[in-house]
């Protein structure tokens, strides 16, 4: 009686790996666009909350800016109290790491990318500005 052998050979194997990675090499990159992507998206929708925050701030003190000084998380009376106009600190995840919400002091939005920051704020004007994003509100090419 005769043994039948089952399995794949060397090439066949071979062909499955190569087909698997030029797969891969065609997903991967798109996946690191959704991430950017991402994180464009978050950051406007987190300026979104902060301005409307601010705005209504304003109204409901007489043209009376936010106290919001510089530092990590220091939203001052946004962020203050019950949570009435934010509950916590706003993220910008374009910068990312460890400067997400550090705000800094400014007249005006960013020119280039940067990850010192998460956002500006301009306490003469009340106008807030994400790190990272021109005055159109867009993302800067990160380098």
């Amino acid at each position: 009686m005769q043994q039948i052998k089952h399995g794949f050979t060397l090439v066949e194997i071979l062909i499955v790996v190569v087909i698997l990675g030029i797969l891969a090499a065609i997903i991967v990159p798109n996946f690191a666009n959704a991430v950017n992507d991402a994180s464009v998206a978050t950051t406007r929708n987190e300026l979104i909350k902060i301005r409307r925050a601010s705005d209504y701030f304003i109204v409901r003190n007489e043209s009376g800016t936010p106290n919001i000084i510089a530092g990590d998380g220091t939203w001052g009376d946004l962020v203050a109290g019950n949570g009435e106009y934010l509950k916590s600190p706003p993220t910008n995840a374009y910068v990312g790491g460890s400067n997400n919400q550090v705000i800094v002091l400014g007249n005006a939005p960013d020119a280039a990318y940067q990850t010192t920051h998460a956002w500006i704020y301009d306490a003469a004007t009340g106008e807030i500005w994400a790190g990272g994003f021109d005055d159109n509100d867009e993302p800067l090419p990160k380098p």
